[in-house]
């Protein structure tokens, strides 16, 4: 499916990945969904995947908040460039590395429920005219949701299909 340019194709193509994953997920047997992945990524299984998920959203989250109270906020995170997200991402694998899968899910399902209210709460327009926030420089709020949401959930079904081979 392209890349979302609507409200609604947002909405439908972040729901729509997100069940997705959830259910190849749910489909695995308990040992597939904490089986270590082939060698050679970073996110070595299902926990890593959703717990940088679920941290990306905590991200945007803040960079919503904050860039919507007319501050500047601090993107992707403080001390990181864009250049710089693999030693951001190699941070979150860290923070998250001994957590449990049930307690990872749970959180990545929580933080994209409010992923999701944030994009239900605006107009087409406020979601992707290009320019209209100053947090968002060139670009807009929608372009940051895809991100979070619908490319990065089919980027980690891909990892995850990938890494279980």
């Amino acid at each position: 499916m392209p890349r979302p340019k609507t409200k609604r194709e947002l909405i439908n193509l972040s729901e729509l990945n997100f069940k997705k994953l959830n259910e190849f997920i749910d489909k695995l047997p308990e040992e597939k969904q904490n089986a270590e992945f082939q060698p050679g990524t970073m996110n070595r299984n299902i926990r890593d995947v959703l717990a940088h998920l679920h941290e990306w959203h905590l991200m945007m989250e803040r960079w919503y908040t904050e860039g919507m109270k007319g501050d500047k906020p601090v993107i992707p995170a403080d001390g990181y460039t864009w250049k710089t997200t693999p030693e951001l991402n190699r941070e979150i694998w860290e923070k998250y590395r001994h957590s449990d899968l049930s307690d990872i899910r749970s959180n990545f399902e929580s933080t994209h429920n409010r992923i999701y209210s944030i994009i239900k709460k605006h107009s087409n327009e406020e979601l992707f005219e290009k320019k209209r926030y100053k947090w968002t420089g060139s670009t807009s709020p929608g372009a940051h949701l895809i991100s979070a949401t619908s490319s990065h959930y089919d980027w980690a079904l891909k990892l995850i299909k990938k890494g279980l081979k």
